[in-house]
């Protein structure tokens, strides 16, 4: 009889959730791609071809492509031997050294540039401190980072990403039934065999998610190359053709390049993993196998993590630098100290403005994601079908979409359709508020879905049933039963939706275009292209920034406990 009356059970709250991503994910994405292949006489493929024949922009596709493959290879080399002795070992406080390490992924590296130049500029820390040391000569020095090129991009990304492929790594090599090991070593195999031959075959699920969002990330990052100044890569070529009004022709042929690329390197990895068969264990049995490593062991462990977080977080350590100095001039660290670049922020207008727009964004995001989150989880466990998989799986396309790809399509579809009396809401040249609290919803929504779906799991459908038989009504059930029992998810990803919206740069930076309009990501931009103190002001206004993001992760961590990695997991 139940599986009778489940086809007449009424759909509309997939149906309307599905008419929003279809709105405002599926749509400004395909609007682009036939953009691509017209001009005012019809169908064309010149400006795809423009993109291989013009050598600025081969030449960006190359560095965009070479960018992701160094911070997948730099993310790789840091993160592999870390994360099998996290799998392996039983660590002391391995939940606090996994949370510490998480702590380069939060912090923007659209801020962190600004330190991280400093520290490696011809006459920065680096190369003073090595003077000091007799290494490098004062007059000579050591252009680290070749005119803040492609290197320092590469590097800032590297130390920025590399908590992603450290969690999924270790969630892999962790869930690996060590029986197989020891049936390899038993047949005479060597340890590193093993490893290789066994152990990372069994751990490619995790590594390909892990190494694509890497990838994906690195590729389509616009914020870092802005900040160094370095214009050869597929983003900022594509920020460098829109103009207030309109958009270069070729700047739909370099979205839909960068969308193709993204897309194709998801399926292959997806590909990849599904033509073979991994075999695991559940968390409780491998829990069991994990040992207890020798002192020096641990040791080197810690020192090792200790170390490549310290490293991280130079560039946001200089950050701070930056904006607390109050001399300096040829030295490792800042000779005086003072506030006074804090005073001159807080006469600059658009200071003000840019914070109240941020915190207005970033909360009217954060109850759309709220809203959302919880329908789509409640659709998916409670009302389970083919429309609610699809939800599932839009859900979480903004993990692998980059949001360069999704603000363009904002950025041009509403501009050009017939809007009639919504052209005032949707019009990003008009106003972008709308579409910005809509990308930072759509773009961070995965997170609270997450949190939402791992708090539903753990309440009992018998729970509401049992409330329904004595005449409780839905609403009633979710207000008594449901809302309370999922609370601490909900606040942990509602916390996590509206710091990384604070943030969020590829949106703010395409569809702000006035300054009324400004979030703290555009004005930190306007801020480090003034000549004389835009480096000092751009650093201020990031540490407070990162002051917002870190409270508000701490809170979330809270709320949320340890399973606050898993939000971070592809």
């Amino acid at each position: 009889m139940r599986g009778i009356l489940r086809p007449m059970v009424s759909r509309w709250p997939e149906w309307m959730l599905l008419g929003f991503f279809g709105a405002f994910l599926l749509f400004p994405v395909a609007y682009v791609v036939p953009m691509a292949f017209r001009d005012r006489q019809g169908w064309t493929s010149e400006y795809l071809t423009a993109i291989l024949t013009h050598p600025l922009l081969a030449r960006a596709t190359l560095h965009s492509l070479a960018l992701g493959l160094v911070a997948v290879a730099g993310t790789t080399v840091l993160t592999l031997p870390l994360a099998w002795c996290l799998a392996r070992y039983r660590i002391w406080a391995a939940g606090g050294l996994v949370g510490l390490l998480l702590i380069p992924l939060v912090l923007p590296p659209f801020v962190g540039a600004l330190g991280l130049e400093q520290f490696f500029h011809p006459f920065g820390a680096l190369n003073i401190m090595l003077a000091h040391l007799g290494l490098v000569r004062e007059n000579k020095p050591i252009d680290w980072l070749a005119a803040s090129g492609l290197a320092g991009v590469a590097l800032m990304q590297t130390l920025h990403l590399y908590p992603i492929l450290l969690l999924n790594l270790t969630a892999a090599f962790s869930n690996i039934d060590r029986s197989l090991e020891e049936a390899a070593l038993s047949l005479g195999a060597g340890p590193w065999r093993v490893f290789w031959t066994v152990t990372m075959r069994l751990a490619l699920p995790g590594y390909f998610a892990g190494a694509i969002l890497v990838f994906i990330s690195a590729f389509t990052d616009l914020g870092t190359p802005l900040m160094f100044n370095y214009a050869c890569v597929l983003p900022v070529q594509i920020f460098n053709l829109i103009s207030e009004r309109e958009v270069n022709p070729l700047g739909y042929a370099l979205v839909v390049v960068v969308a193709v690329i993204s897309a194709g390197l998801f399926y292959l990895s997806r590909r990849q993993i599904l033509r073979r068969e991994y075999q695991i264990l559940s968390h409780g049995a491998q829990a069991s196998a994990e040992k207890r490593p020798p002192w020096w062991v641990h040791s080197l462990i810690w020192t090792y993590a200790l170390a490549l977080l310290g490293i991280s977080l130079i560039p946001h350590f200089m950050v701070v630098l930056l904006a607390l100095e109050g001399r300096w001039q040829f030295s490792v660290l800042p000779t005086a100290y003072s506030l006074e670049t804090f005073r001159t922020l807080s006469h600059e207008g658009i200071v003000a403005i840019a914070v109240q727009n941020s915190l207005v964004y970033s909360l009217c995001s954060t109850l759309l994601d709220l809203v959302l989150g919880l329908g789509i989880a409640w659709v998916v466990l409670r009302r389970p079908s083919r429309l609610s998989g699809l939800l599932d799986g839009l859900a979480m396309l903004p993990l692998v979409l980059p949001g360069l790809v999704l603000a363009f399509g904002y950025l041009t579809c509403y501009t050009r359709l017939p809007l009639g009396a919504l052209r005032p809401w949707l019009d990003p040249g008009q106003n972008p508020s709308l579409l910005l609290v809509l990308g930072y919803a759509v773009r961070r929504l995965p997170y609270v879905v997450r949190s939402a779906m791992a708090g539903l799991q753990q309440v009992p459908p018998v729970l509401e049933e049992v409330a329904a038989s004595l005449g409780a009504g839905s609403w009633e059930i979710w207000r008594t039963i449901v809302l309370p029992l999922l609370r601490p998810h909900l606040l942990a990803g509602g916390i996590l939706a509206f710091a990384f919206a604070m943030l969020e740069v590829s949106d703010s930076l395409l569809l702000a275009q006035q300054e009324k309009y400004y979030p703290i990501t555009r004005a930190i931009y306007g801020l480090s292209l003034r000549p004389d103190d835009g480096p000092q002001l751009a650093s201020a206004l990031g540490v407070i920034g990162m002051l917002l993001l870190f409270t508000a992760l701490v809170i979330a961590s809270q709320a949320l406990g340890r399973s606050l990695a898993q939000l971070f997991r592809a």
